[in-house]
């Protein structure tokens, strides 16, 4: 179930709200520019289907959003147990960082927490499938998909380049552990 805890950045211990409500989790994002929706598929393509079997299921999606946001490409990521160096990928992904273009991600299987730090707040959003999240260009965020990730996702981007990490040394992922 998708769900969402708000923060205050200095008061890891104390949400200041939560809710587990799609159309509320939005209502909460929007204001700092997060998009935060639901896709309802008729077909959930099976966890081990081909890359281009799920783009086919989920296409008429895909081509509208990328319609509005002028984004030209999508793919398919996984991340499960057989991931190469899994761990120093989740490490990697818990410092706080920034993207020169939008991060968005569609999941069709599996969860993960997209955690976002902004005017002095923090956004846990837990992601799950049917999920849609974009994060915003220059937003500091980290992401967890767990010790025991099993995530199949949609990636959806112009411009490959914009997705590197630009790092910003705040060590505030540490002090907001993903539960």
């Amino acid at each position: 179930m998708s769900f969402l805890k708000l923060y205050r950045d200095d008061a890891a211990a104390a949400p200041l709200r939560e809710t587990g409500d799609p159309r509320e989790m939005a209502e909460l994002l929007r204001p700092i520019n997060v998009r935060f929706e639901r896709w309802e598929s008729p077909v959930v393509p099976p966890r081990d289907a081909p890359a281009d079997e799920i783009l086919a299921v989920y296409r008429p999606y895909l081509d509208g959003l990328m319609g509005e946001t002028g984004a030209g490409s999508a793919d398919v990521i996984r991340i499960n147990a057989a991931t190469p160096n899994k761990a120093a990928l989740r490490e990697k992904f818990l410092s706080e960082h920034t993207h020169s273009e939008d991060e968005v991600r569609f999941f069709v299987h599996g969860s993960g927490h997209f955690v976002l730090h902004v005017d002095g707040h923090v956004y846990d959003v837990e992601c799950t499938e049917g999920d849609l999240i974009s994060v915003p260009e220059g937003v500091s965020h980290w992401f967890d998909a767990g010790p025991d990730p099993d995530v199949v996702a949609l990636r959806v981007f112009t411009d490959t380049t914009g997705w590197v990490a630009n790092y910003t040394g705040d060590p505030i992922a540490s002090r907001f552990p993903v539960t």
